[in-house]
């Protein structure tokens, strides 16, 4: 089955490009579309995606409000945030929103099928641009919970940008007790994306800025 993919932007040709590229690759599939974040938070309940490609700057309800509830009330879809718009503010709101990814919309078709692809196995991705930006302003959790030992492993590695299937294979364990791990880490530290888990890793120095670098697609 391939991977179940939204795509939300207020412009009805941007979302038929979208579409008609996606189609192109066999493993991706094209399951809906919305025009505005509301619609976005109803076909994402209605349809259960993998991964929802959405437009930040929308009438009704913008894109960063939106990844915001489809994160907290579906935590098992991923949001890529695909934008025009290369600013501080709207990178940093995506992300702490629980955006797993940021590319821009002149992103190639080839690179952004990646990304959907690496944002469906779990691997954090950000353009250089974002990631570098993101590094100055990220807040670090305020006295987070205390990670396990294993756990601290599996945020070293999804740090790296290793998918939920690599970073098993590594330890020697099922794809679901990544999941299961990943989840953890998450509530233990207060954020709603694996892309803040990864960034906290790097601030306590867990990865270095060098390895933080294999973040991007």
């Amino acid at each position: 089955m391939g991977i179940r993919i939204l795509i939300v932007d207020d412009h009805a040709v941007v979302r038929q490009g979208l579409k008609m590229f996606l189609a192109l690759d066999e493993e991706l599939e094209v399951v809906g579309e919305a025009a505005n974040g509301e619609e976005a938070i109803r076909r994402a309940h209605e349809l259960a995606p993998d991964v929802v490609l959405m437009d930040l700057l929308m009438p009704v309800m913008d894109g960063i409000a939106a990844t915001g509830v489809i994160r907290r009330e579906l935590p098992d879809v991923e949001v890529i945030a695909l934008t025009s718009v290369l600013e501080d503010s709207a990178i940093l709101g995506a992300v702490r929103a629980g955006a797993i990814g940021y590319l821009l919309k002149d992103t190639q078709a080839g690179e952004l099928c990646r990304a959907i692809k690496a944002a469906a196995a779990g691997q954090v991705q950000l353009s250089p641009q974002a990631a570098a930006r993101l590094m100055r302003e990220v807040r670090v959790p305020q006295s987070p919970e205390k990670l396990t030992s294993r756990e601290i492993e599996v945020l070293r590695l999804l740090a790296q940008g290793m998918s939920n299937k690599d970073i098993g294979a590594a330890l020697v364990i099922g794809v679901k007790t990544v999941k299961t791990h990943v989840s953890s880490i998450l509530s233990k530290l207060g954020v709603p994306s694996r892309t803040q888990a990864a960034l906290y890793a790097v601030r306590i120095g867990l990865v270095s800025d060098r390895e933080v670098g294999q973040m991007h697609v």
